[in-house]
């Protein structure tokens, strides 16, 4: 939904540009997508001002600025919606992908991008019910660091006071795609994004007329273990001619994973529907609803483990929780050159889990509530002074979240409960921030900062003692890219990210533990190139981490402190390279990607040594080939030893809680077939981890141990359009 300037220039030869332009009448005009519309910003503001007077009378070619453009990319105005020339790490994974990826879950999609790893070190590892990414070596447990969106929206129950995923509602089968920004995406999103800014796009509003429908099925059956399930999804959508389009969107599960009692049941639903009121204004919103139970195994001490890695020794522990949601915004193309925005949200979430002890004499029980508002405005206006083009944003968030947290433990001997311990949080952030996003000729420079003025109270409701924090922090930041040619991008950028104390480290914090907020800063240099066959890139990271918080490993209830400053460096790179057509390998496709990142500890008594839980090396390779009706995939993934404690300790305690993480590396194979004489319907069946290879992690929890990795799976899935 947008209006795009148009504004006339002589073309030029590939050899020489033009500063020159002329700046004509203007017209209105609605591309069919704006997606499609703002994929025209970076190879339209290039040559509008970059042509040579030596080349004018050529050609009189007309070149077409995109339009300022806040809804048309969740990151915002002046961002291309592809992640072809944008000035940072960022990897965009469409539906098609993931589904080629055999996939049953996020992490098991987000494992194959560059620099991103799933750590699974949680009581929830290997459930549907948590998110555990980690981002160039920082902690993967409940992905914390990064900032996770859903539709441009933040996904967590309280994006400041609870950043973890410990319950993310998202399914796979309701995705679209997955947007993952490494750096360069800070000002418009925050706090927590040191490790970047992750975007989930649900299935979009049909933009033709009439049903359109499909339905998915798939059944997962692991060879070892005794596990399955079933997952399953539908869509149903259409745009009506009064202008109201909608799209239902449900994704469930069913059954249980690899270990002996990992019974899981999810259902995620959403009604998604936008109007435009005019040809200038739209408005837009979704309602969704998530619940999910699933019981959680835990960790193995090394004997059982190696007795039966899929044995259950804590049968009576789960996790559940539900959510429901509400969002809306209003979008305004008041001209050619100015464009206003706001959205709001809100969302009412519950979650708890009730775990036992690791001498099996009590479980502990810890249901929580939240409720989460939030308000952004923003405004765009597009100025031309000389040369260069800009379109300046700014824009303004609110954010109150209230909760509350509750602990209470039941003695299995007598079935006696304890007293409950109940603390409440409240949280207000104002966000402001600012950017200009500059074109001239075939460099894009971006300077922008962002404002963070955030209060935080934790009351203990028993004692009445209350712990405060408050947390001011400007964060500036700068992207800079050149476009070499249509194929080509070279870009550097630096960021700032200001982590708050949140709400359950609050009361940790002592005269010994005084908890300071973290702070990193970013720096990258990259370059990518894009054509119709090749797709490559190469990124340098170094990423400085003060006052970074984790959490005392199998501390319970968790108590968390300062490891001081971390350094974190690597390269990431990735290339896909696809067949000509005229090739004798026409149909096939080939890709693969690397990542080299430290992680090193730099004060205290662990100074020089890695940060927990993350692999130095991880890569990807993998083939497709196309060949009549069928699709064929096979594809690896491997990463390496890591440590599981700050002290590095390489040998394993009997309990399985600490010592070094060996690496491992898996194959999948997958064949799809589409049905003929069906424009939508497809069967497939697919091999995950071919060759049974046993793997596992380490849980650090009060149910720390080893954790195992799934088993060989196989799985059919059957996807039919209506």
């Amino acid at each position: 939904m947008k209006m795009s300037l148009r504004r006339h220039a002589h073309a030029a030869t590939d050899a020489t540009r033009c500063p020159h332009v002329r700046r004509c009448a203007s017209r209105p005009r609605l591309p069919r997508t704006t997606a499609s519309a703002a994929a025209l910003l970076v190879a339209t503001l290039g040559t509008a001002y970059a042509q040579q007077a030596t080349s004018t009378a050529q050609s009189g070619a007309e070149v077409e600025l995109d339009a300022v453009n806040v809804s048309g990319d969740w990151l915002g105005t002046g961002l291309d919606s592809s992640a072809k020339t944008f000035p940072g790490a960022r990897t965009v994974v469409k539906k098609a992908q993931i589904e080629a990826s055999g996939a049953t879950s996020v992490g098991d999609v987000m494992r194959r991008i560059p620099g991103v790893q799933a750590s699974d070190n949680s009581g929830t590892a290997g459930s549907a019910i948590s998110l555990n990414i980690g981002v160039r070596g920082l902690t993967g447990r409940y992905t914390p660091r990064s900032t996770v969106l859903l539709d441009g929206i933040p996904m967590a129950v309280a994006p400041y006071g609870q950043p973890q995923l410990s319950f993310a509602p998202v399914s796979l089968f309701n995705i679209d795609s997955i947007d993952v920004v490494r750096s360069g995406g800070a000002v418009r999103y925050g706090p927590q994004n040191v490790g970047g800014v992750i975007n989930f796009k649900t299935r979009a509003i049909p933009s033709t007329p009439g049903l359109t429908a499909d339905a998915t099925v798939r059944e997962n059956l692991y060879t070892t273990g005794g596990g399955a399930n079933t997952q399953y999804g539908v869509f149903l959508g259409t745009q009506m001619d009064n202008g109201l389009g909608l799209a239902l969107l449900y994704s469930g599960m069913v059954g249980r994973d690899w270990r002996k009692g990992s019974d899981e049941r999810v259902n995620d639903l959403a009604l998604k529907w936008r109007y435009d009121i005019s040809s200038s204004q739209q408005v837009y919103g979704k309602v969704s609803y998530y619940d999910v139970k699933s019981k959680t195994p835990g960790g193995l001490s090394v004997a059982q483990f190696n007795a039966d890695p899929f044995q259950n020794t804590r049968p009576n522990d789960y996790w559940s929780g539900n959510r429901t949601g509400l969002d809306a915004g209003y979008l305004n193309t008041i001209s050619e050159t100015q464009e206003f925005e706001i959205r709001t949200f809100y969302n009412e979430s519950y979650r708890q889990s009730t775990l036992i002890n690791a001498a099996g004499t009590q479980t502990t029980h810890q249901p929580r509530n939240y409720e989460t508002f939030g308000i952004e405005p923003r405004f765009t206006q597009r100025l031309f002074v000389g040369p260069t083009a800009h379109d300046v944003t700014v824009g303004y968030r609110y954010v109150h979240e209230r909760g509350d947290d509750n602990n209470w433990t039941t003695t299995l001997a007598t079935g006696r409960n304890s007293a409950t311990k109940t603390f409440y949080n409240y949280t207000s952030a104002n966000a402001f921030y600012l950017d200009d996003r500059m074109a001239w000729g075939n460099w894009r420079l971006t300077p922008g900062v962002r404002y963070e003025f955030i209060h935080s109270q934790r009351v203990d409701k028993s004692s009445g003692g209350t712990f405060r924090s408050d947390n001011n922090k400007p964060l500036p930041s700068v992207n800079l890219s050149y476009l070499v040619n249509s194929a080509w991008t070279v870009f550097a950028d630096y960021s700032t990210s200001f982590g708050p104390v949140q709400n359950t480290q609050l009361n940790s914090m002592s005269a010994s533990n005084p908890l300071e907020p973290e702070l990193a800063r970013t720096y990258e240099i990259g370059t990518r190139w894009t054509d119709s066959r090749w797709k490559a890139e190469l990124t340098a990271f170094r990423m400085k981490f003060d006052n970074q918080i984790l959490q005392v490993p199998g501390s319970t209830p968790a108590v968390f402190q300062n490891i001081g400053a971390t350094n974190h460096d690597g390269i990431e790179t990735a290339v896909d390279y696809t067949f000509d057509r005229d090739s004798v390998l026409r149909g096939l496709n080939v890709y693969a990607n690397f990542t080299f990142t430290r992680a090193i500890q730099k004060s205290g008594a662990t100074a020089g040594l890695d940060v927990p839980f993350y692999s130095r090396i991880t890569d990807t390779l993998g083939a497709r080939y196309d060949i009549g009706q069928w699709t064929f995939n096979v594809s690896t993934t491997h990463q390496s030893a890591q440590y599981s404690d700050l002290a590095n300790t390489e040998a394993e305690s009997a309990d399985g809680s600490i010592g070094k993480v060996p690496g491992f590396r898996l194959w999948n194979l997958q064949a799809m077939y589409k049905i003929p004489g069906y424009k939508n319907a497809d069967v497939t069946v697919g091999l995950n981890n071919i060759f049974d290879k046993r793997f596992y992690t380490r849980n650090v929890d009060g149910n720390a141990g080893r954790m195992v990795g799934a088993p060989r799976m196989v799985y059919v899935q059957g996807h039919f359009g209506f």
